[in-house]
């Protein structure tokens, strides 16, 4: 069977790699980056919040910042695109801060897999007000509920953004002598960053996973994979990323999809035939029902967001079309990355050490050779992800790879190699791109140096449950907020940013006067 295996020695990559370093490692500098970080509001003892989503935070349906994601309870905060990493997570932390600062007694739970939970059907649901748009939003939530249970859609991750300078690509394309459209080009090549990054995201769950323990309200009776490490906590002693996992994002329904990234087109009509072809499983749950929406429809997909991938091409954000539009006419604009657990011990989600890791990995990806992916080895990819999240730090665990048996840890020090000839250009002023690259081989050479490892030893050590420890780390965030100098410039800002955001939530209602069920019909038709 073949296959292709990411390598420093790859010819393409190594050629690259020089151009790259003959004075022009400044064209991969400074990329556009954001992160998407989701976060359950919780009560003071840990419980999920019954509460709206704050007011004072604005429209969760029109502030570019400050949304939700599936529940009421599950704020999302997003950055605007940043030329640095420090200046991404600097607005991450000042989102935080004015947040926290309008959060009553109710804190931000810390760690991805959700906190001890509500019977499902007592879960909330994100409202977005009534205008059409808000309905829609709303109603395809109520689908993903019914789909796949509504406990799976309170698991928070961060969702890391990223394209390169937009100078790189004239120049990028005359050294690789080809002739097509800018914009063709580098959808072409952004596509082929996505297809690597497939290959390798197995290898971002194992550094960065987090979620190797849940509360035993997600999972009640229990799972094959889990073990009880107390009364309250379910753990799987190998695992990485729960969440990434068949107990959280992966599902049988998905794994059927055929949604292959050799080529936008490919691409695109993948997810056009999942939001267009009918799944009985789904059909069986109904659509209208005694006058009520359960989902947007019956689809495999209701919508594009609901594929569940590790990596996603985007379109411009500028584009007021869908996505399977947009990407048609538009192409690829940056990639979507969305493996990263939260990482509970740091206030924010996230830290620059990942963000500066998975950002060499991705340029990586582009500059190395991406030849089409096949079935058989989506398979191999399918099957390595869920071995790696499940259990990743099982001693001499191995996986199959251009059909044979490999290690993951050779595997992994061999990519890793390759990501530090990337990390060399970048960290021109010294950055802490080799640094991260450093921690990542580490991490590879002894499983005790991963998040996952190190969040099962701190619950043994400390003797306490998952949500105890959780709780915990919560209550220490959110007075590190609370102390936090938070510039007034920048809170009055987001002041106004909230203000304006509720004006336009409320103009959006009364500008449509279509009937929602015309509207739908609209939406449904554009794809």
């Amino acid at each position: 069977m073949s296959s292709f295996l990411l390598a420093p020695t790859d010819e393409s990559f190594v050629a690259r790699l020089a151009w790259l370093g003959h004075g022009r490692a400044a064209l991969i500098r400074r990329g556009l980056r954001g992160v998407e970080k989701e976060s359950l509001r919780v009560t003071a003892d840990g419980r999920l919040a019954a509460t709206p989503h704050p007011a004072t935070w604005g429209s969760a349906l029109t502030h570019p910042y400050i949304t939700t994601d599936y529940s009421e309870a599950l704020p999302e905060l997003v950055t605007p695109p940043q030329r640095t990493q420090w200046e991404t997570l600097q607005f991450l932390c000042d989102l935080h801060a004015f947040i926290a600062r309008r959060l009553g007694n109710e804190l931000l739970w810390p760690a991805s897999m959700p906190c001890d939970l509500p019977a499902d059907a007592e879960i909330p649901i994100a409202y977005y007000g009534p205008s059409n748009l808000g309905r829609l939003k709303t109603v395809y939530r109520h689908g993903l509920g019914y789909r796949y249970g509504r406990a799976m859609q309170a698991i928070a991750g961060v969702h890391f953004n990223y394209s390169l300078p937009s100078e790189f690509w004239p120049e990028y394309r005359e050294h690789e002598r080809r002739t097509e459209s800018l914009r063709e080009f580098r959808s072409s090549e952004l596509m082929g960053l996505v297809r690597n990054y497939r290959r390798s995201a197995w290898l971002v769950t194992y550094l960065f996973g987090a979620s190797p323990a849940l509360c035993r309200s997600f999972r009640p009776g229990g799972h094959e994979l889990l073990t009880e490490l107390d009364a309250d906590t379910w753990f799987a002693p190998f695992a990485t990323s729960l969440r990434m996992s068949d107990l959280g994002y992966q599902n049988k329904t998905q794994g059927r999809l055929s949604i292959r990234a050799n080529s936008v087109a490919e691409y695109v009509a993948g997810v056009r035939a999942a939001v267009t072809t009918e799944e009985p499983r789904y059909a069986a749950i109904g659509v209208l029902v005694a006058g009520e929406y359960r989902q947007l429809n019956a689809n495999t997909l209701q919508i594009e967001n609901e594929y569940y991938s590790t990596i996603r091409p985007k379109p411009s954000k500028a584009s007021e079309h869908r996505p399977l539009v947009a990407l048609t006419e538009g192409g690829v604009d940056y990639v979507e990355v969305r493996t990263l657990d939260l990482s509970s011990g740091d206030p924010v989600g996230v830290n620059q050490s990942q963000l500066r890791f998975v950002e060499a990995l991705l340029i990586y990806c582009l500059l190395a050779a991406s030849p089409p992916i096949s079935d058989a080895e989506q398979a191999e990819i399918d099957a390595r992800d869920l071995a790696v999240a499940r259990e990743g730090r099982r001693p001499a665990l191995t996986f199959r790879e251009g059909g044979r048996e490999r290690a993951l840890r050779e595997r992994g020090l061999t990519l890793v190699a390759g990501v530090r000839a990337v990390a060399a250009l970048l960290d021109a002023d010294a950055e802490g791109y080799g640094a991260a690259v450093d921690a990542a081989a580490q991490a590879l050479d002894d499983a005790e140096h991963t998040p996952s490892a190190a969040l099962l030893a701190a619950l043994r050590s400390e003797q306490a449950s998952f949500a105890e420890y959780t709780l915990s780390l919560a209550r220490s965030h959110a007075a590190y907020f609370r102390d936090f100098a938070l510039r007034p410039e920048r809170e009055h800002a987001l002041e106004q940013v909230a203000a304006r955001s509720l004006e336009e939530a409320a103009a959006l209602a009364a500008r449509d006067p279509r009937s929602f069920e015309a509207y739908l019909r609209d939406f449904l038709a554009s794809a």
